[in-house]
């Protein structure tokens, strides 16, 4: 899932100069998960917007709305003509959709969005997926050396390592070290012999935006379009 952090207030009031009406926007799929941008946090956001409002003579009219997923056109129908400002407490993806469906909305960040992770643990969550467009997880038992090691080495840990621990921090496992040891216990140490060429990174995001088409589903709508005469 995509994790994501709230941003701080006064940096989100920063951002609403010059704004009227302001609908704090929530998403109850990844941010809602990591506790930053769901329903809760969207009403408090919103509760505190609305009372720095009337204390500073602000005069805004603030409302709040929490969504299945801010990252899908169905959902956001409710948002179709508004023109203020949205608080947006989904992920980038989320904010940009919504700024899509409303071209003359003025959309801020309610959050910070930095990677995609899973829980490990109440309230913690860690990287695990740098979203390179060219999985090797078959070589490396399942454990991305791309996200998990500090310096996305791809063949053997860095000397630098010790006790299963990364130089960076003490707290961060050695990404190789749990890659050997896991390979060990499975029995399949001869994937440590495989080279794992210099990346290429063209299907990640140094070629620009990435756009996949499923060629099944598009033939799908394809043909539903021929049908009812699109």
């Amino acid at each position: 899932m995509i994790i994501a952090e709230r941003k701080p207030l006064p940096e989100v009031l920063g951002m609403l100069d010059g704004s009227n009406e302001i609908l704090v926007l929530g998403c109850r799929s990844c941010t809602a998960i990591c506790l930053a941008g769901g329903e809760k946090e969207s009403k408090a956001l919103c509760e505190a917007l609305a009372l720095h409002s009337e204390l500073k003579g602000k005069g805004w009219k603030v409302e709040t709305l929490t969504v299945e997923r801010a990252c899908e056109r169905e959902f956001l129908d409710p948002l179709v003509g508004f023109s203020g400002t949205v608080v947006s407490m989904a992920c980038g993806v989320g904010a940009q959709v919504v700024q899509d469906i409303c071209p003359d909305a003025r959309t801020v960040p309610g959050v910070n969005t930095s990677n995609m992770g899973a829980p490990e643990g109440i309230g913690a969550f860690m990287e695990k997926c740098a979203g390179c467009g060219d999985c090797i997880l078959h070589l490396t038992a399942g454990i991305c050396p791309i996200a998990r090691c500090a310096k996305s080495l791809m063949n053997g840990p860095c000397g630098g390592s010790q006790n299963g621990r990364c130089e960076v921090s003490p707290d961060l496992p050695c990404a190789w070290d749990q890659i050997v040891r896991t390979l060990e216990r499975q029995g399949r140490t001869e994937l440590l012999a495989v080279n794992i060429p210099p990346r290429d990174w063209r299907p990640s995001r140094n070629g620009g935006p990435r756009r996949i088409v499923n060629p099944e589903a598009a033939a799908g709508e394809a043909q539903r379009a021929w049908r009812e005469g699109r």
